[in-house]
């Protein structure tokens, strides 16, 4: 192991090797993994798959191949009846929307952004969603989902990552996870709200979906799921939609990809399993963690293949949905990893800050060590001021129908509980403030 001659600290080539030497917590790690083996063949005998309706797929592929035809005519006629049928078959109004109308979308916009002030008020208005429509599996995902980027957001302020980070880059990552989340939400939640007013009006409403500028391809998405209700086809519909919509507004832009995506921290996220999402669960008095590692955020197809298997993971595997559902139902999203384990997380600080040199170990597996104060994880309130997010830039991501080879059954996987793993890249994280270098 070298040291830098000049700084006398740990370069970044010598920490992933630091991080990766851990023989003694690589031990303790493989004797949990072997339990959580056990756990998890247990919960997955009642597991069911998740499965698409055959006829609400043929319809959906009908569509699309419909939409992409009248496409390819507008292209050849530029303008006239063509250009109107595919605006009408897309989503548009062939005509001026109602005063009704204008009425609902105002009202919508206005709802879409007062609950679309920062990470807390987003999860919840997820939430909401979906008890009062649990058909719309994506609402309860989404705040699952919602909870780990709150989590992520905060843990860039707490007891362990300022160590890692300088300011400056903390908060690029936080403006990086804001802007993702935000611009979902901008997307997702109005076509949740349409979808409740056409419940109130028992009339479908989708024909209004391109004034909030939804892409085209949810309009056959929504039409389906009025006609046929099949759920995981809507939830996959979104899923493929969301990710699309911040492929080039977030991860593919320059600025992201600069300041956040192409940095030693985004490169290293692998190593220290700081891109895990997890999803609260019970088993007896005991909280454990379901969930999967995100390997490459930067890779669109491997976001949506994670998508669906979380979505596999909460509603395919009855332990983790009703615990998940007690988990959400019982404890208020506050961005505190505390919400979760406060056994080994506090909103509140327990001791002062300390400086590096004062620092000790205080985890032991998933426990703190003797006499250890609880890891300071603070609430989003404490963390971060709200921040005004930039319209998204304009524009259609969708340009055929290969986007449906995304509708496929799904499985949850024969791994799912993460509770080992995330204590494990906990103490990775650990030893990497231990062993001293900002990742620059």
């Amino acid at each position: 192991m070298h040291r830098n001659p000049q700084k006398n600290r740990w370069n970044g080539i010598d920490l992933l090797h630091k991080l990766a030497d851990l023989p003694l917590e690589a031990v303790h790690w493989m004797k949990a993994k072997a339990q959580t083996a056990l756990l998890e063949k247990k919960l997955l005998e009642p597991a069911h798959p998740i499965r698409l309706q055959g006829e609400a797929k043929a319809m959906l592929a009908k569509r699309l191949q419909r939409l992409d035809q009248l496409a390819g005519w507008k292209d050849l006629s530029g303008s006239g009846t063509w250009s109107d049928a595919v605006a009408g078959f897309a989503g548009g109004f062939g005509g001026n929307p109602s005063g009704a109308e204008l009425v609902l979308l105002e009202t919508i916009r206005k709802e879409r952004d007062r609950h679309n002030r920062n990470n807390v008020t987003r999860t919840a208005a997820y939430w909401e969603m979906y008890r009062k429509h649990p058909e719309l599996h994506w609402a309860l995902l989404a705040h699952m989902v919602s909870r780990n980027g709150g989590w992520f957001m905060t843990d860039l302020q707490g007891e362990l990552l300022p160590f890692l980070l300088n300011e400056e880059q903390r908060e690029q990552v936080f403006l990086f996870l804001e802007r993702s989340n935000a611009l979902i939400f901008r997307d997702a939640y109005p076509q949740l709200l349409l979808y409740s007013a056409s419940l109130k009006a028992r009339t479908p409403l989708f024909h209004l979906l391109p004034q909030l500028d939804v892409s085209r391809f949810m309009r056959p998405v929504w039409d389906g799921f009025w006609e046929r209700r099949d759920s995981a086809m809507l939830t996959i519909g979104l899923i493929v939609n969301e990710q699309h919509f911040i492929e080039s507004r977030v991860v593919r832009h320059p600025d992201y990809r600069h300041k956040v995506l192409d940095t030693l921290f985004f490169q290293t996220q692998s190593l220290l399993q700081l891109n895990q999402v997890v999803f609260p669960y019970a088993d007896g008095e005991q909280t454990h963690l379901a969930g999967l590692i995100l390997e490459n955020f930067s890779s669109l197809q491997e976001r949506i293949e994670a998508g669906k298997k979380l979505y596999a993971i909460l509603f395919g595997i009855p332990a983790v949905s009703e615990g998940s559902l007690r988990f959400a139902d019982s404890r208020r999203h506050s961005g505190s990893r505390a919400d979760y384990w406060p056994h080994l997380f506090a909103a509140v600080r327990k001791q002062p800050p300390v400086s590096r040199g004062q620092l000790q170990e205080r985890l032991d597996g998933c426990k703190l060590r003797p006499g250890a104060a609880q890891l300071y994880s603070p609430q989003l309130a404490d963390s971060w001021k709200d921040r005004s997010v930039a319209p998204a830039e304009p524009g259609d991501w969708y340009e055929s129908a290969k986007a449906l080879d995304y509708f496929t059954d799904i499985r949850a996987p024969f791994s799912f509980d993460m509770t080992g793993e995330f204590c494990f890249g906990l103490k990775k994280i650990e030893m990497a403030v231990l062993a001293g270098d900002l990742l620059v």
